[in-house]
């Protein structure tokens, strides 16, 4: 599209007019105005495409978003586009490079290949882009046509975080031109520096563990941003692949966005990691938050959803004072590329970049074939509706799965002949993903979408050796996904919505109920709330009740042996067994020994009785298929919200 500025407010283009901004609209001689694109959380997502569904959807897609973006850079005369990380893993098409077709040294990612396409102006590291291993994400990064930075993973510490040996350049400043309210251009330097959530070290600790170091990050960012006006950046914006939470800095915090916005300097902010959207009413009750404003302490923000679901956007409004530019005005929002209608049905709000698609459309082929590869069958329906409220298909043959491994992995060794449970949770499960995100395999062949489908990351197998009073705290931990519930209550919504699926564990080889009536002993992240609280009831091991001094190796992952979730009993002192083999490969070599599986849930864990009462239990519409193979005494309760299926379960 060809364009040229035309009369006041509106841009001259090949397609007609189009409206500016009123940042650009108004802007006098002396100021001009900047725009700031984000992109975060993609995992992979270029096409619009469910690889585990195998069929194209319109809510997710880099190439959707893409759309969204070439009409930003209309809208404004000047515009950034930048990456806030989680780029490389997680979908199918990151794990079929990884594990398949590899990089060889002069590959390009096909994510990578995208966002050149796209033209990105910079991007930063998330979590996840540690998932393979740093070697490959080397290989990986080698192929952007732009700055990558991330300031807070050190390959050598030094006496303070400037002095820091990092694992890649900690912040860029761009030479970047803006036009003021005349026409005229100007030179403006645009410093961004990267922060990563420093639990990396514990998330890949097999991966990281005595090749790099993660600093905290405002201590990181305090001491980097000075450094940055001095080497002459006008502007700073953060990129905070670090959620929105507390206020407080505390040393070492996850999500650290709101007092990073509050540090001297800071001029903007992108967030992320959190899978959510800033400024959304997600966030109206958070301290520091302004969503109306779109601001995190008086600092523009966003947060761009996940999967390439929104575009972030940030509108500043900057004027020059002698040599210097400052921001006099900022809007901020999140533009979405589909709409959930009255009726439940999902609208695309924009078409696919038909150049997007084309960059990694060799790529996108061969995934479909790797995944649509049979490896065995199964006699019964593997799925997740009601994995939160009854012992379920889909996580018992990851549990078995697990169980059959670490068996094999231990003859031989000192930890032999030791009683082996097994602890799995739901990955999809609904909740943030929407009323589709379910694992639903039908009755038949199993193939490789279906096996990625239940075990949606590619965590390694690990065994931890625990006390029995461990493993009953284990399952506290996991019973916060509970709100408590008063005897005789009518319709009391049962789930915790702050409580993710993924820290919701099953442990098979014991026996046990959850009693509601009890208050949650661990709050959502694993810290203590009531140390004599204890919702686990008639806990037993082999039919005699469980001995809480006893020991037992509970098979499980990489994120959860390193600490992931925070459960008792699961810490990298714990751990016995390192497997070299992702949980995955495990579950595809555990089908394809057997042919066949009868993956029927044991029952092995149930809700205690609570006589006269009854909640509501929010999963998808298609769950209604399956509601008499649960074992609940259960009833549909018309609409929940966002197009879930609400249920009435009776106790």
């Amino acid at each position: 599209m060809s364009f040229s500025l035309s009369r006041r407010g509106f841009l001259a283009t090949s397609a007609g007019f189009i409206a500016l901004h009123p940042f650009s609209a108004n802007a006098a001689s002396n100021q001009a105005h900047l725009r700031i694109m984000e992109t975060t959380d993609l995992h992979v997502h270029v096409f619009p495409y469910d690889y585990y569904g195998d069929r194209p959807v319109d809510t997710v897609g880099l190439a959707r978003t893409a759309s969204l973006i070439k009409e930003i850079r209309d809208e404004a005369t000047n515009a950034l586009l930048i990456d806030n990380g989680d780029f490389l893993q997680g979908n199918p098409m990151g794990d079929y490079i990884a594990y398949e077709r590899g990089m060889k040294e002069g590959d390009t990612h096909p994510v990578i290949q995208a966002m050149n396409t796209l033209g990105f102006d910079a991007s930063t590291l998330g979590n996840h882009e540690f998932n393979y291993g740093l070697d490959f994400l080397m290989k990986s990064l080698a192929g952007a046509d732009f700055p990558v930075v991330s300031a807070n993973v050190a390959l050598e510490r030094g006496s303070d975080p400037t002095k820091d040996k990092t694992l890649i350049p900690p912040y860029v400043i761009l030479d970047h031109t803006v036009t003021d309210g005349d026409g005229a251009d100007h030179a403006i330097k645009v410093g961004l520096i990267g922060f990563v959530p420093p639990q990396i070290m514990t998330w890949d600790r097999r991966h990281l563990e005595g090749k790099v170091q993660a600093r905290d990050i405002v201590e990181t960012a305090k001491a980097y941003i000075p450094q940055m006006k001095e080497q002459g950046a006008d502007i700073i914006v953060v990129l905070s692949h670090s959620g929105i939470g507390s206020a407080d800095a505390t040393d070492g915090m996850e999500n650290a966005a709101v007092p990073l916005a509050a540090l001297d300097g800071v001029d903007a902010i992108l967030t992320g990691h959190s899978h959510l959207v800033f400024p959304s009413p997600n966030y109206a009750d958070f301290a520091g938050a302004d969503v109306d404003a779109g601001t995190l302490m008086g600092t523009p923000a966003t947060m761009g959803g996940f999967w390439g679901s929104h575009m972030g956007l940030i509108d500043l409004l900057v004027e020059k004072d002698g040599n210097e530019w400052r921001v006099v005005s900022a809007t901020s929002e999140a533009r979405p590329i589909s709409r959930r209608n009255e009726d439940r049905s999902v609208e695309a709000l924009v078409e696919s970049d038909d150049e997007v698609l084309a960059s990694v459309q060799a790529e996108h082929d061969e995934t479909l074939a790797y995944v649509r590869r049979a490896v065995g069958k199964t006699d019964a329906p593997l799925h997740s509706y009601f994995a939160l409220v009854a012992d379920d298909p889909s996580v018992q043959i990851v549990s078995i799965a697990q169980l059959w491994y670490i068996e094999q992995m231990l003859k031989g060794t000192e930890h032999e002949g030791l009683p082996i449970l097994s602890a799995a949770a739901p990955f999809k499960a609904g909740g943030r993903g929407g009323p589709e995100y379910y694992t639903d395999v039908p009755e038949g062949d199993v193939a490789i979408k279906n096996v990625a489908d239940l075990y949606l990351y590619p965590n390694t197998a690990r065994a931890v050796r625990v006390t029995g009073q461990q493993v009953k705290d284990w399952l506290e931990r996991s019973a916060g996904m509970f709100n408590q519930v008063e005897p005789g209550a009518q319709d009391v919504v049962l789930l915790n919505p702050d409580f993710p699926s993924y820290n919701f564990d099953v442990i098979d080889g014991v026996t046990y109920q959850i009693d509601l009536s009890q208050p949650s002993k661990y709050d959502p992240k694993g810290e203590l709330l009531d140390a004599e609280a204890s919702r686990i009831v008639n806990l037993a091991y082999d039919g005699a009740p469980l001995d809480l001094a006893a020991e037992f190796i509970i098979a499980t992952n990489n994120y959860r042996a390193g600490g992931g979730g925070n459960f008792p009993g699961a810490t990298p002192e714990t751990t016995v067994f390192e497997g070299p083999d992702t949980n995955r490969d495990i579950i595809v070599r555990y089908i394809v020994e057997k042919g066949t599986i009868s993956p029927r849930a044991d029952n092995n864990w149930s809700f205690a009785e609570m006589d006269g009462t009854t909640v509501l239990f929010d999963t998808g519409p298609a769950a209604k298929a399956y509601v008499d193979q649960v074992g609940l005494t259960m009833e549909e309760a018309g609409e929940g919200p966002d197009g879930f299926a609400r249920f009435r379960i009776s106790l």
